[in-house]
Order: structure tokens, then C-alpha cells, then sequence
């Protein structure tokens, strides 16, 4: 079963429901029990036994000098390596904590947008030449510099916070993203650091508008008159950690610090055509729900054109 079918879809039900109050209230649902550890485990093992997470991904510099592609290097449909494991994704996609959630907040006619493998590299898989070339950049997304053949799984090492609306300029925020961990994470495995309320700014443009304050407090402006305190939140947690956040809501990561990678899933939800918990939810925001331009870190050919980011000194 996966989660485009209707068995998994539930009615909207009352704003009360957990997942649209904290939606509502911070911008994020943080599930209260994790999912399947053994099963989160085993896919693991099996993303882990198809390649080595370390310097073997990369091209060599002048591999990649000689023909430097910045766009294009994402997983997507044909080239997408969750999609080999569909058969071990059932204790996420057929869990009643996730179905219930996301059916209260999306409604019964909900779409995977998007699902994939994301792994956070650690420093000591990323080459020398690679890690000065990159040093500062406010979205280290390593798919440039990856081999064709491993370019179905996103690699990060770190990126700045950012709102999931990057993506998709002109598209309303009627999505949640929903993060899951594949096997514990702590302090110096690239957590995902998560900015609580920013998503009542509606959209902002990247890189955004923050100031770090003492206590795990941010000041927040969103370009338009408006400014906020956000604490952050480090989603920290064992296999099985979930957690889903709004489309708005600040979010980023560190460069991984431990000796090894830290590999998660990611999808991508979308409301259908009915009124559902999203609609309350973005009923409170006090900014656009989308976005012509999203953001302003890129150069013409997608190379990064600013050395700016704001998480590494969180």
C-alpha cells in the first residue's frame, strides 16, 4: 500500500486534532512515538549495502571542471533509489500514527508530491578540493559533484535554513514536508534544525532574514515591516524519528560532524482538491502563501553566487 491510496487517506477531522494544532501553533508535528525501528533498520542496511557513502561518490576535480553541471543532478522519476526499495517503505507509508496525521492535515485526496533518499555527507567522505570549494555556501547540495550513477539519492553537507517553498516558485504552501530518520541521530549527526513559528511569515525570499539571539532564540523578519523570536528546535531522535513541517517553516542543517553519514527519507505531501487542515492552518499566516521568486543565492547557471550562512552558528 502506498500512500496515494485511498486506504490510507482519512476524512479531515477537527482542528483539535494534535497535528493541525501544532501545525497551527509552531509550524511543525513532531510524532510522539517513533516508527518501526527494525524495519527503519533494515532499509537502512539495504540503502547502505548499494554503495559506500565516502570519497568513491565524487568526481574528481577535473572531472568536474571539465563539465560543470549545477542543475539537473536531483533525484527524480527513472532516478530515484527510494523507489528500488518500495517494497520496505510499508512501516511509513501503512503506519496509522502517519496516515492519521497526514490525512487530519492534507485530507482524503492527498498527493506524494515527492519521496527520496537524503543523505548528510560527513566531512570525512567530501574530498579537500571540494570542501574549499564550497566552504560558506548557504545551500551545499552535493549533486554537482557526484557521480552520474549516484545521483539518486540528494546529498547535503549542510545547508542554510530555508523554507521546502525554495522549490517551487508560484506553488501555494498546501504541503508538508515529512522527515524520518533511518537510525539514531544526535548533536554531531546533521540534525535538522527547525526555526518554531516562522512559518506565520508566509513565504520569504532566501536567504532570509535572521539574527541569532542567546538561549536558542532567533530574530526573524520577513522583509515586509514584520519580525518575530523563534526558538529552535534540534530534531534529534532514533531510528524511527518522524516528524512533518509546514512549507513555510524555517528549517536547515549543519555539515555532518560525525564519521559517518546520516541517511533519511523525505517526502513530500500535498493537499488535494478539498478543504482540509492546511486550510486552517494557512488561514493564520500573516504573509503570501507563495512566491514568483523564492530565492537569490544563484548565479545564471545555478552555481551558488553569495558565501553566507546563517545555521553554522547555531
Amino acid at each position: 500500500m502506498s500512500l496515494s491510496t485511498p486506504a490510507l487517506r482519512s476524512s479531515p477531522t477537527e482542528p483539535l486534532n494534535p497535528a493541525i494544532a501544532a501545525l497551527e501553533a509552531g509550524g511543525a508535528y513532531l510524532f510522539p512515538e517513533a516508527l518501526d525501528p527494525v524495519a527503519a533498520q533494515r532499509l537502512l542496511q539495504s540503502i547502505r549495502d548499494d554503495r559506500d557513502f565516502d570519497h568513491r561518490l565524487f568526481l574528481s576535480e577535473a572531472e568536474f571542471d571539465a563539465n560543470p553541471l549545477y542543475t539537473g543532478v536531483s533525484p527524480r522519476p527513472g532516478r530515484n533509489l527510494l523507489d528500488r526499495f518500495s517494497d520496505q517503505v510499508g512501516f511509513v507509508e501503512d503506519s496509522p500514527a502517519i496516515r492519521e496525521a497526514v490525512g487530519a492535515v492534507l485530507g482524503e485526496d492527498f498527493v506524494i508530491l515527492n519521496r527520496k533518499i537524503v543523505c548528510g555527507v560527513p566531512q570525512s567522505s567530501v574530498p579537500e578540493w571540494l570542501r574549499k570549494r564550497i566552504l560558506g555556501n548557504p545551500v551545499n547540495n552535493l549533486g554537482p559533484y557526484v557521480r552520474p550513477e549516484y545521483r539518486d539519492v540528494t546529498y547535503f553537507y549542510g545547508i542554510d535554513f530555508h523554507q521546502d517553498l525554495i522549490d517551487y516558485p508560484d506553488r501555494p504552501a498546501d504541503f508538508l514536508t515529512l522527515y524520518i530518520y533511518l537510525h539514531k541521530v544526535t548533536e554531531v549527526d546533521a540534525p535538522l534544525f527547525l526555526l518554531e513559528g516562522t512559518h506565520r511569515f508566509g513565504g520569504t525570499i532566501f536567504p532570509h532574514q535572521l539574527v541569532r539571539r542567546e538561549g536558542g532564540l532567533w530574530t526573524y523578519g520577513d522583509g515586509r515591516d514584520q519580525e518575530m523570536t523563534a526558538r529552535q528546535i534540534i530534531l534529534t531522535g532514533d531510528a524511527g524519528f518522524a516528524a512533518m513541517w509546514h512549507a513555510c517553516t524555517l528549517h536547515g542543517t549543519q555539515p555532518d560532524a560525525a564519521d559517518h553519514e546520516r541517511i533519511s527519507l523525505r517526502y513530500l505531501l500535498a493537499r488535494g482538491s478539498r478543504r482540509a487542515g492546511i486550510d486552517l492552518v494557512n488561514a493564520q499566516l500573516k504573509g503570501p502563501l507563495s512566491l514568483e521568486a523564492t530565492r537569490r543565492d544563484l548565479a545564471n547557471d545555478g552555481s551558488s553566487a553569495i558565501r553566507s550562512n546563517t545555521v553554522n552558528t547555531a
